[in-house]
C-alpha cells in the first residue's frame, strides 16, 4: 500500500475536472446528438443501450462521469414508451454514477398533449411523466416547443424551453418568399402563429377546426383573415397525420391563396403520411430534426432544418451558468 495521509483522498487512475461537460446520446436522437457534439466541440461520452427480445432495455455509461455536468439527449417520440423508459434509465444510471448535475435534454416531449383533465376519469399524463423524470433524478430539463408551455409548471426542477421558430424563420427568410402571410390552423396556436408573424414581419390569419374524437380527421370550418393573392405559411408545433395541414392548404387555395407552405417544430409523421404530403397542395413543409424520420423516406417537398446549434448553445449556456434568454433574438419568450 502506498503511503498517504490518514484522512487524505484515495488515489484514482482518472479524475475528470469537476463539472466537465458530458453529452450522452440515447437511442432516440443519435443523429442530432452527433450534430450537437460537433457544435459544442466535444466528443460524446461513450455509452450503450441494448434492447432485449422481450422488450427490456439495458443502458450503461462507458466512462467515468463522477462529478461531471451530464446532458442526456433522449426524445420521447415513437416508440414512445420505450424511449421514455430509456430516458428514465439513463437519468438513474448517471445519478448512481455520482454525476454532479443531470440535465434531461428532450427535443420532443410526446406526452405534452396530456396536460389537463378535460374528460371524466382520464390521466394528466404530462404530470405523471414529469413526476417520473424528477423521481429518476434529473436536476433540470431542456425541451423544445412543448405543446402547452404551462407544462413547465408540472416540474419542480428548472425547465428551459426552446423555440424552433427562430431557426425555421431564419431558413424561410433565405427563400425570399413575396407577399407572405402566416396562418394558424386553429385558435389554440394563434399566439404561436403571431410570434412567427412578428419575427417574419408579415400578417397573420387564423383558421378554425373541429375534431369529434381523438382518431377523427380534423375539419377546418372557417378562416379569419384575407389570403387572396398571397403566399401562405401554415405553422404548428407538430404534425402526426398531416391532416390539419393538408385540410388547411385546401381551404387556403379555395380562398384564393397562391403557394402554400407549412412549418412545424416536430415532424412526428406516422406511417404513410410523407407520401400523402408529397401529393398534397403543400408546396414545401419545413420541420426540424428533433425527430428522426422512421417510417417513410422524405419526399421532395419536405425539408429538414437542424436545431443542433440552438440546442448546443443552450447546453453551453446551462453549463456556463449564463442566461438562456440571450438565445431568443426578438425577446418574445412565452408568446406561445
Amino acid at each position: 500500500m502506498p503511503n498517504r495521509p490518514k484522512n487524505g483522498p484515495r488515489p484514482h487512475a482518472f479524475q475528470p475536472p469537476q463539472g466537465q461537460l458530458a453529452l450522452i446520446a440515447g437511442s432516440a436522437n443519435k443523429l442530432l446528438a452527433e450534430k450537437i457534439a460537433r457544435e459544442l466541440g466535444v466528443s460524446q461520452t461513450p455509452s450503450e443501450a441494448h434492447y432485449f427480445s422481450e422488450g427490456n432495455v439495458f443502458v450503461r455509461v462507458l466512462e467515468n462521469v463522477r462529478g461531471r455536468d451530464c446532458y442526456v439527449l433522449q426524445g420521447t417520440h415513437h416508440p414512445v414508451n420505450d424511449n421514455f423508459m430509456e430516458l428514465l434509465f439513463w437519468i438513474d444510471a448517471l445519478k448512481r454514477a455520482s454525476a454532479q448535475q443531470i440535465t434531461a435534454v428532450i427535443p420532443f416531449f410526446s406526452y405534452a398533449k396530456g396536460d389537463k383533465k378535460d374528460e371524466p376519469r382520464v390521466s394528466i399524463r404530462a404530470r405523471v411523466c414529469a413526476d417520473a423524470i424528477e423521481a429518476a433524478g434529473a436536476d433540470r430539463c431542456l425541451m423544445m416547443d412543448l405543446h402547452s408551455p404551462q407544462i413547465q409548471g408540472f416540474f419542480q426542477v428548472p425547465v428551459d424551453h426552446l423555440y424552433a421558430r427562430y431557426v425555421l424563420c431564419d431558413h424561410i427568410k433565405t427563400l425570399g418568399i413575396k407577399d407572405l402571410v402566416v396562418c394558424s390552423p386553429d385558435i389554440g396556436f394563434a399566439k404561436g402563429a403571431s410570434a412567427y408573424a412578428n419575427y417574419l414581419g408579415v400578417p397573420v390569419v387564423i383558421g378554425n377546426k373541429t375534431r369529434r374524437n381523438h382518431d377523427e380527421k380534423a375539419e377546418v370550418l372557417e378562416l379569419i383573415g384575407d389570403v387572396k393573392g398571397k403566399n401562405v405559411l401554415i405553422v404548428d408545433d407538430f404534425t402526426i397525420s398531416g391532416g390539419t395541414l393538408m385540410s388547411m392548404a385546401d381551404v387556403l387555395l379555395d380562398r384564393g391563396a397562391n403557394d402554400i407552405y407549412a412549418a412545424v417544430s416536430h415532424g412526428v409523421l406516422s406511417k404513410g403520411v410523407a407520401p400523402r404530403i408529397a401529393k398534397s397542395n403543400i408546396k414545401q413543409l419545413f420541420m426540424t430534426d428533433t425527430i428522426e424520420p422512421h417510417n417513410d423516406p422524405l419526399p421532395h417537398n419536405i425539408s429538414v432544418v437542424s436545431v443542433a446549434r440552438l440546442f448546443a448553445e443552450a447546453i453551453q449556456s446551462i453549463h456556463d451558468r449564463t442566461s438562456i434568454s440571450q438565445l431568443f433574438p426578438d425577446g418574445t419568450i412565452g408568446l406561445d
